[in-house]
């Protein structure tokens, strides 16, 4: 019996669940994206509002579609399909094309001009209101750096974090705004939007993230390495995605503690510490990356909305 309860399982594992549930999530991005393009389009009366966020939604709500139905061994590739068509958006058509500065040097230079473009439309709303909603699902949903880290081959890390190491993306964060500021008030010599300059520095700027990046990820074994050291964005997530309506909880009575989320977590979050303190997962280290969910043998683990606001960190270290 209990050889074809296991064969059963493993038959069901291979199978796409489309259900009326898999739809509601991606209905509930589809409203808030289409609700917010329709609205920046009116007041503004331009076109680009309407597909800039129409296409990012309808991007990220296909990636969250395809997590809810492909087969269990496939559902990672629903997340990536959505960092493939937002990533390659946001960093060829708006970043390459648009010869606008993405990294967040273009976002400080901008806010200095006082010029309303695609970066600082990205940031103010994608990575500082964004999280109040969402928390860090940019991070695992349309980020071009986690793109490419997410296709190397250390997709679970080999060992915890380590500790204070975590600094370094506020040593980068601090860094990057004095170079602007140097630029901008010592210098007087600020970057003009959308000019071959500001191109450069786009370049330069994902060069090293790249760089970075990888290097981290091989010698640490752990393809979000530069996620939880060095990247200097989540100096802005983490401040209001403690907020976040979205967040994940885990189920205490369907889950037995068999501890294979936080075997498969890739930030090292000590998930059942949230769930036996009967919280949702209140940690600014979440990226919502939805493997905890789909890697769940008894499915405890989902996405659920609230009000709640996380202080403590509970995360493994080495």
């Amino acid at each position: 019996m209990d050889q074809f309860a296991k064969k059963w399982e493993h038959k069901s594992d291979d199978k796409w669940d489309i259900s009326l549930k898999s739809f509601v999530l991606p209905a509930v991005f589809l409203a808030i994206f289409w609700g917010l393009a329709i609205l920046l389009s009116i007041q503004s009366g331009a076109m680009f509002y309407l597909f800039n966020f129409g296409y990012i939604g309808t991007s990220v709500a296909i990636g969250i579609f395809l997590i809810q139905t492909l087969p269990k061994k496939h559902k990672a590739w629903g997340r990536r399909t959505s960092q493939l068509l937002v990533g390659c958006y946001m960093l060829f058509f708006l970043g390459f094309f648009g010869r606008e500065n993405m990294q967040i040097e273009g976002f400080f230079m901008l806010l200095l001009s006082g010029v309303f473009a695609a970066a600082t439309m990205h940031y103010l709303i994608a990575k500082i209101a964004g999280p109040l909603i969402f928390g860090r699902a940019w991070c695992s949903y349309t980020c071009w750096t986690a793109m490419v880290l997410d296709l190397l081959p250390f997709k679970r890390p080999q060992q915890k974090r380590i500790k204070y190491l975590g600094a370094l993306r506020y040593l980068y964060f601090i860094l990057s705004l004095s170079l602007v500021l140097v630029i901008w008030y010592v210098l007087k010599d600020p970057v003009k939007p959308q000019s071959t300059t500001e191109l450069c520095w786009l370049i330069g700027g994902n060069l090293l993230f790249y760089s970075a990046g990888i290097l981290l990820a091989y010698r640490l074994q752990d393809n979000r390495a530069f996620c939880k050291y060095l990247c200097p964005i989540p100096v802005f997530q983490k401040i209001t995605s403690r907020f976040a309506l979205f967040k994940i909880k885990i189920d205490p009575v369907k889950c037995v503690d068999c501890g294979k989320c936080e075997q498969v977590c890739p930030m090292d979050i000590k998930l059942l510490e949230y769930k036996n303190n009967q919280q949702r997962v209140l940690s600014t280290e979440c990226i919502w990356c939805s493997t905890c969910i789909y890697e769940c043998p008894k499915a405890a683990a989902s996405v659920t909305v609230g009000l709640d606001m996380g202080r403590k960190e509970r995360l493994y270290f080495r």
